[in-house]
């Protein structure tokens, strides 16, 4: 991708989301220096809490940006019927999620906010993943495993449980992942 003199900074520690953006041939660094903490209002409309968090991210970066910067924050949260689920606490926690995913579909909403010294854009995308029956053997393997603390509703679609659990999705991969690319590639190209 032709970036021109722009220099683009990612705001996140996520491998995943570090690898899809070097997929992009996107020339980039990362600097995760944040003072936003992440809350919402509880009135937040649940598909739209992955978009408040990203643009607070975007918000709380340490510094000003110069004219020629671009930051790129991004937020993915699971939902679940009616529970959202961002990334579990603890070992019980990380296998109720997965208890609840089993057998089921659930939304994969990933949001994107792409800031420079005068505009801000926000935008998100949303996938269905669908899970076959896990057994509780299966998510306490995943779980003692892949120890997937980090990752929103306990699990990663690139690991063990997304290859022998994962029956069907309807979206985009990249999203699920934790980078909508495609949007991250629209939004860069109105920001160049």
């Amino acid at each position: 991708m032709e970036q021109g003199t722009k220099r683009i900074i990612l705001g996140s520690n996520s491998p995943r989301r570090k690898e899809l953006l070097a997929g992009m041939d996107i020339v980039f660094e990362v600097d995760t220096r944040n003072n936003f903490e992440e809350v919402y209002d509880p009135s937040t409309p649940m598909e739209k809490i992955p978009e408040v968090l990203s643009e607070g991210k975007s918000y709380g970066f340490h510094r000003e940006l110069a004219e020629d910067e671009i930051l790129i924050t991004s937020d993915t949260l699971v939902l679940c019927g009616d529970r959202v689920m961002g990334k579990p606490r603890s070992r019980e926690e990380a296998i109720d999620m997965l208890r609840c995913l089993s057998g089921r579909g659930h939304k994969v909403i990933t949001a994107i906010t792409l800031r420079d010294s005068s505009r801000c854009r926000t935008s998100s995308d949303t996938a269905i993943v669908y899970f076959k029956d896990l057994s509780d053997k299966e998510i306490e393997y995943y779980v003692d495993t892949y120890k997937p603390y980090d990752k929103a509703g306990a699990y990663g679609i690139q690991e063990w449980i997304g290859y022998i659990g994962i029956g069907k999705i309807e979206g985009s991969y990249f999203t699920i992942m934790g980078l909508p690319v495609h949007l991250v590639y629209e939004e860069l190209i109105k920001m160049m």
